[in-house]
């Protein structure tokens, strides 16, 4: 898998966690995944068709969910957990599809699946390639995440 396919996913995720929650994320160094257990105690996923098949993810921090919630609703938090469930799947899906839209410029149109929200420490992904997922941890303000994708 190329590094270049690792660009679109850390410009999509510093624009949109900067236009929904005002977050200034930094990535740190992207690295091949050995294991399926989920970074965060939250985790979003997509599946990917088209070009490529494969599964996109982020996982968050159980704090880093709750921060980018608040600062998405303001105080309008009424069910954390279904907020939070909630949130982290439209994030994901924006930030899915401005990485898609990255994509184009490297000759690959590939769609994206509605997302699928899993909570929990320890869960585990489920990567629909048998390709190992390239994994991108990030910090902000708001604490750690990690975006994961994996394509055939």
């Amino acid at each position: 898998m190329s590094p270049d396919l690792a660009k679109p996913f850390i410009n999509a995720t510093k624009h949109v966690l900067s236009a929904t929650a005002a977050l200034e994320v930094v990535a740190g160094p992207p690295y091949v995944k050995k294991d399926k257990i989920a970074c965060g105690c939250v985790s979003a996923l997509i599946g990917i068709t088209g070009d490529k098949k494969g599964t996109f993810c982020i996982s968050f921090d159980k704090n880093t969910a709750v921060h980018i919630v608040r600062h998405m609703l303001g105080d309008a938090i009424e069910d954390v957990v279904q907020d939070v469930q909630d949130a982290m799947g439209e994030i994901t899906n924006m930030i899915s599809g401005h990485a898609r839209v990255g994509m184009v410029s490297m000759g690959l149109k590939l769609q994206g699946s509605t997302p699928s929200v899993i909570m929990g420490d320890n869960h585990s992904i489920s990567y629909r390639a048998s390709a190992q997922a390239i994994a991108i941890p990030f910090s902000c303000q708001a604490g750690k995440f990690t975006l994961e994708f994996c394509f055939d």
